[in-house]
């Protein structure tokens, strides 16, 4: 189940009490994750940080039904951090908007989501101002003329 299938969305509702003592656990464990990445050599939290940009860019593009080259998204997050991992594959117009996007999002997490940065994470998303072969509003709000806004999932044709 995705966020946008709850029964409430978009609106949210949590439970602070219930909600506490589970973070406060992920936290310390957290802490204990940092300190032991602290042990390890530069090399090694870098390869660390690499494997988990490039997980997260991976499943955030399988949510949507899109299955992205592991070693392009790979290549391209190396390349954005400017990590040297040996031959770095051609640059993918779609992967390098949304390396560009999620680097935005994990190294700026306390930046304010203005209408700028949102517009701009759009664009970077769509650079052709296409999704598939349909002409897309990009960095702007929707205007509705194609019709109610929809939440999707996966690929046009087998929306799940």
């Amino acid at each position: 189940m995705y966020i946008y299938n709850l029964k409430d969305w978009p609106q949210f509702h949590w439970n602070q009490e219930r909600l506490a003592e589970p973070l406060a656990v992920v936290r310390h464990q957290q802490g204990l994750l940092i300190g032991r990445m602290e042990g390890l050599g530069f090399d090694l939290r870098q390869e660390a940080t690499l494997k988990t940009l490039t997980a997260d860019v991976l499943k955030t593009s399988e949510i949507e039904g899109e299955r992205l080259d592991p070693d392009q998204v790979r290549s391209s997050i190396a390349r954005h951090l400017g990590m040297e991992i040996g031959a770095l594959k051609a640059k993918d117009r779609d992967v390098e908007g949304i390396v560009e996007m999620m680097l935005d999002a994990t190294r700026h997490y306390d930046a304010t989501l203005s209408e700028d940065r949102l517009f701009s994470w759009h664009s970077s998303l769509f650079p052709s101002g296409h999704s598939g072969l349909r002409k897309i509003r990009v960095g702007a709000w929707r205007d509705d003329s194609n019709g109610p806004m929809q939440v999707v999932s996966g690929p046009m044709g087998q929306v799940q």
